[in-house]
């Protein structure tokens, strides 16, 4: 049990999606304990200042969450809300991800200038997206499309499309329903075409690992499933040394004690794909991650990553 504190400083990104996650997190330690004051501080990251270069060049997913984890380091903050498939498969080994809540949809939405679902999109259909996983399943499934890089907020990425930027974008669907922004989506993408990112869909609250008040604050809020789940894909990520650099999806879900998972690898035009799947004891979770990494890398993935990576 953590020494008892009267205030908590949630750390949050500024977008409106962010604050809207780290304010639910608010309302629900204020549920655990009404006499807490939970304030927000917003964090500008390094992955919402630098909007024009994509992702894979500038260091990846860590972007957007460095400059949090230093402020809960030096104490500026008590508590971390992430997006879970913005947290890199390593931690700094003072911080841990106390709870991970139960998960929204974990799929991606297709939301197209006039309503059309992906198969119906003309041909040389011009796509909007910020994600090379999204852009590798797309090509793969049609290569006809023009697939180009689309950052910025959700508040940002749906204006582009309104103005008539793109025929189509592809944005995470756990976003859009937080934040009740549905009507305009044409399509929910299923796994089998379009794979998730990992942990997609899921919240991580990360804390200083020694802060037991937090660890007590927290555990409530935790979703054995979910965890248990993102836990699997993680372990699959890790084991592929994978970032934003890399086409690389996983979906854990866990029914009764029984985990399955499936991973894919993919080449960045989508000419490559390589896919399996796994399921075993959810008690398994972090061995069936690595598992399916092996089995994976054993059929072909190995070299798609060499090719991107540069690796001899």
């Amino acid at each position: 049990m953590g020494s008892r504190r009267s205030a908590i400083v949630i750390g949050t990104r500024g977008s409106r999606l962010a604050v809207w996650q780290a304010e639910w997190v608010q309302a629900e330690i204020r549920k655990f304990d009404p006499s807490l004051n939970v304030t927000l501080r917003r964090i500008k990251t390094s992955g919402d200042k630098i909007l024009d270069v994509p992702l894979a060049k500038i260091g990846g997913k860590g972007l957007f969450i460095k400059e949090i984890e230093e402020a809960l380091l030096t104490g500026e903050i008590d508590l971390a809300v992430h997006s879970m498939k913005d947290v890199p498969a390593t931690l700094p080994e003072q911080l841990e991800i106390m709870s991970v809540p139960r998960r929204e949809d974990p799929r991606d939405a297709l939301l197209s200038h006039t309503g059309a679902k992906l198969n119906e999109l003309p041909m040389g259909a011009h796509i909007g997206t910020s994600s090379l996983r999204r852009q590798a399943q797309l090509l793969h499934h049609r290569p006809d499309f023009r697939v180009e890089m689309l950052r910025g907020n959700l508040d940002t990425r749906l204006r582009k499309l309104k103005e008539g930027a793109f025929d189509a974008i592809v944005l995470a669907a756990a976003g859009l329903k937080r934040m009740g922004w549905t009507s305009d989506v044409s399509e929910y993408l299923l796994p089998a075409l379009c794979l998730p990112a990992i942990g997609q869909g899921a919240l991580g609250l990360e804390a200083r690992r020694d802060d037991g008040f937090m660890r007590d604050v927290l555990a409530g809020m935790d979703d054995a499933p979910t965890r248990i789940a993102v836990t699997a894909e993680r372990a699959f990520l890790a084991r592929l040394d994978g970032g934003c650099q890399a086409p690389i999806a996983a979906y854990a879900q866990v029914s009764d004690d029984t985990l399955t998972m499936e991973g894919l690898v993919a080449s960045v035009d989508g000419s490559h794909v390589v896919r399996d799947a796994i399921h075993g004891a959810m008690a398994s979770a972090t061995q069936l991650g690595r598992e399916l990494a092996e089995r994976l890398l054993a059929n072909g993935a190995e070299s798609i990553l060499s090719e991107i990576y540069g690796r001899a």
